[in-house]
């Protein structure tokens, strides 16, 4: 049988003071506590490693090679503990986040790079996904978590509310209505409005078609051909707006600009997570709650 791990760590310190009373007092026991515990450790070894006079303590030839073997076993054996508490807490193994590119402009990175903050142990892959895919890829194991504007449908999993954001519309800076600080939800319908394709995220172009229900004339909404277009070419005209989150305030195209739109309601943007959820899980769901409540992505 080995030797408890104490003992040893004890036998260590003795070694580099072969002084009894040197030894207790660095490790902080008594004495006699020591003395015992070095007897019981030979015992278990069936072996001498000290050799004991009134005056001094030296190693034996088994003692010393105890002394240079012990160190590196025990720091692996440390490594084991450290990585068994880790994989415990969520902070060892791979973490698939699926998103939609909608959300990548501040949501996911700034969930990414804190979760990898100072953690080499966990390997974050994140994945543009569309929309309708995540939930469903969630729930079935093929991501581990995911990002999502506005609460999607689907069983099998946990939404939690991450972030709320400002609804406003992306325009050329150019534009008649660029000037204002806000837009009146009826003047930005007087002029064409882009909508994000309803196959593409259902609940997004509702919540934003919704907006202008009750506009007179109804509102002349289009599709862009691109699903999702970085350079926003269609914007360029000087007339079509595209109504969007105020996170796409933070990565604008040269030219472009975004402003939000008065009395219209917030968009969500969720965190979802399998129904029943590993330490991996929780890890991400703890670091969500403390960036959202950090950054103030769910004010009041």
């Amino acid at each position: 049988m080995a030797p408890d791990t104490v003992s040893l760590r004890y036998f260590l310190v003795l070694a580099q003071e072969l002084n009894f009373t040197r030894a207790a007092a660095r490790i902080g026991v008594a004495q006699p506590a020591l003395s015992a515990r070095m007897r019981r450790l030979e015992a278990e070894l069936g072996t001498a490693l000290l050799v004991r006079s009134t005056r001094s303590v030296e190693l034996t030839a088994a003692g010393a090679a105890l002394a240079d073997s012990a160190p590196p076993a025990l720091a692996a054996l440390d490594r084991a503990w450290d990585t068994a508490r880790s994989a415990a807490a969520g902070e060892l193994g791979t973490l698939r986040i699926g998103y939609s590119l909608s959300t990548g402009a501040g949501t996911v990175p700034a969930l990414v790079d804190r979760l990898i903050r100072g953690n080499s142990w966990l390997e974050v892959g994140a994945v543009p996904m569309a929309t309708p895919e995540i939930s469903p890829a969630v729930a079935d194991g093929r991501i581990d978590a995911g990002i999502t504007r506005g609460e999607q449908p689907g069983g099998g999993v946990r939404r939690v509310l991450l972030r709320r954001v400002r609804v406003g519309v992306q325009l050329a800076q150019h534009h008649p209505l660029a000037g204002h600080q806000e837009i009146e939800i009826a003047d930005a319908a007087a002029y064409p409005l882009r909508l994000p394709a309803r196959a593409a995220n259902p609940v997004i172009h509702d919540q934003l078609s919704a907006l202008f229900r009750d506009t007179r004339p109804h509102p002349r909404f289009h599709t862009p051909a691109v699903a999702f277009d970085m350079s926003q070419r269609d914007l360029r005209d000087g007339l079509t707006l595209a109504p969007a989150g105020e996170a796409a305030a933070a990565v604008q195209p040269d030219g472009l600009t975004w402003r939000p739109l008065r009395g219209a309601p917030g968009l969500t943007i969720h965190l979802v997570l399998p129904q029943e959820r590993s330490p991996l899980h929780r890890r991400v769901l703890a670091v969500a709650k403390a960036l959202a409540h950090e950054l103030h992505w769910l004010p009041g």
